[in-house]
């Protein structure tokens, strides 16, 4: 019986199945980080219960974790004790575990995948919701929440029930200017925030072909914000080659064999779906979101839309609500909205390729951060790309340019460190998530590409990245 990629993996790793639907899934890898495990090992601790399988668990500090100057320390005392919590009990139970200072140190999921703990055919999850990014490899890779966590941690099984599958095709060809964020801001302005509920995505086509493993996992990440329990791509042979020498790969024979087994990792080809969208990327044009939600989307190009125009009376209310926070009216041109701060970074666009795209705009245009920019960041994705950046000269292009350089971690992607809005603060941001207070209280988060983020920082507003021309030297 021909399957989706989904039920492969999920019929793969099923150690148990009732009559009523529940599942008790098989769990290859476990990734924890300070702010979602401290009550799941509490947890165990009073039960005296102890860790399943300590080999196949992975802890990184991320959320928390300062940007600039380490050696101080955390100042904020919760977030201090969160850090010290997860490395007291990754050490009582023998887990690995990247402190802020270790050298391999980042966000978990840029961390995993370039280490290669994130490997085809396995079962991945983490108590963050953008687990999904590791989809990208074709696992099946999702959030769960503390008391799950606990589960895990206990059995290394977790017990759940079986998604929908939803085919999303990625046709055309990307135009230039556009990348994978692009892509999936445009998808959920099309289904929207709920169009994928109760389903894991398939990304497909050849757009997605085409793609890097950073583009895919870009892809992967954001399916949640479609509603999405998970987002997935076919292992091909970008896949294999991205994996291939990664530290925790298998080596020599083990490769080989590893690798011909990966293979298989892919939808039948007369397969099934419970759903079906397709996206045409030729006519698509920068994204960026205008609302409080990723759904709330338009071309640069575009202006905002007038709720009155809406015959669903929620919709309407919602964005009505929406421009009332984000301080913005029916109509206007989205080139026309300033921004105070610039983010680069984030689980969805921290990567290398991310910062080169940003990079790349601020070298072409040879310009300078706008005055009206209170803070421009650039945060690697981890301390790996972090290095391998300063290795390109990368730093020194956003230093040049203005920006802030930082060490790696969540940074103020969700505003729980000491990188974040201000009330009324407007920011064009490469994270994944705009709804109120996202980035800090009262702050207004726009979500765009990397290269639209570096073009906004150089004009001061939203801009088509792909009209920008060069500085002339004086």
């Amino acid at each position: 019986m021909s399957r989706t990629l989904y039920d492969k993996l999920f019929d793969k790793h099923t150690v148990r199945a009732e009559p009523d639907g529940s599942t008790l899934l098989y769990i290859d890898r476990h990734l924890l980080n300070e702010v979602t495990s401290p009550q799941a090992f509490e947890a165990l601790r009073m039960e005296r219960r102890a860790i399943w399988r300590p080999r196949s668990t992975l802890a990184v500090a991320d959320h928390n974790v300062p940007t600039t100057d380490r050696l101080a320390g955390i100042a904020d005392e919760t977030a201090r004790i969160q850090v010290e919590r997860l490395r007291e009990n990754c050490k009582t139970h023998n887990i690995q575990h990247f402190g802020m200072d270790d050298e391999r140190q980042g966000i978990v999921h840029v961390v995993g995948p370039e280490l290669g703990t994130t490997l085809p055919g396995m079962t991945i999850v983490c108590g963050d919701s953008h687990t999904s990014t590791h989809g990208a490899f074709g696992t099946l890779a999702f959030g769960i929440g503390t008391s799950e966590i606990e589960h895990v941690l206990g059995t290394q099984t977790l017990l759940t029930r079986r998604s929908k599958n939803m085919r999303v095709v990625v046709t055309g060809a990307l135009p230039s200017g556009c990348s994978a964020k692009d892509v999936a801001l445009a998808l959920i302005g099309k289904i929207g925030t709920a169009g994928a509920t109760g389903h894991t995505i398939e990304f497909t086509g050849p757009v997605v072909d085409a793609l890097s493993m950073e583009g895919r996992m870009t892809l992967c990440n954001m399916s949640i914000e479609a509603g999405a329990r998970a987002g997935l791509v076919a292992v091909d042979e970008t896949t294999l080659a991205y994996c291939r020498s990664r530290p925790y790969a298998p080596k020599g024979q083990d490769w080989v064999k590893a690798a011909a087994e990966w293979g298989a990792w892919r939808s039948d080809d007369d397969a099934s779906f419970d759903a079906h969208v397709t996206l045409d990327a030729s006519s698509l044009t920068p994204q960026v979101t205008w609302g409080t939600s990723p759904e709330m989307v338009v071309g640069i190009e575009d202006c905002i839309p007038d709720p009155a125009t809406l015959a669903d009376k929620n919709r309407r209310t919602g964005y009505e609500l929406a421009l009332r926070y984000m301080d913005l009216k029916p109509g206007t041109r989205m080139m026309d909205i300033s921004v105070d701060k610039v983010f680069i970074g984030s689980c969805t666009n921290g990567r290398i390729e991310d910062l080169r795209a940003a990079a790349d705009v601020l070298r072409s245009l040879n310009a300078h951060v706008a005055p009206n920019i209170s803070l421009a960041l650039a945060v690697p994705g981890s301390s790996a790309v972090k290095r391998e950046a300063e290795q390109e000269g990368l730093d020194q292009v956003f230093i040049g340019a203005g920006f802030e350089w930082r060490e790696a971690g969540c940074s103020m992607c969700l505003g729980m460190n000491p990188d974040h809005l201000e009330p009324g603060e407007r920011v064009a941001s490469t994270s994944n998530r705009n709804f109120e207070g996202r980035q800090g209280a009262g702050g207004r988060s726009h979500l765009v590409s990397p290269a639209m983020a570096a073009a906004a920082a150089v004009a001061g507003h939203f801009v088509d990245v792909r009209a920008l021309k060069p500085r002339q030297e004086t």
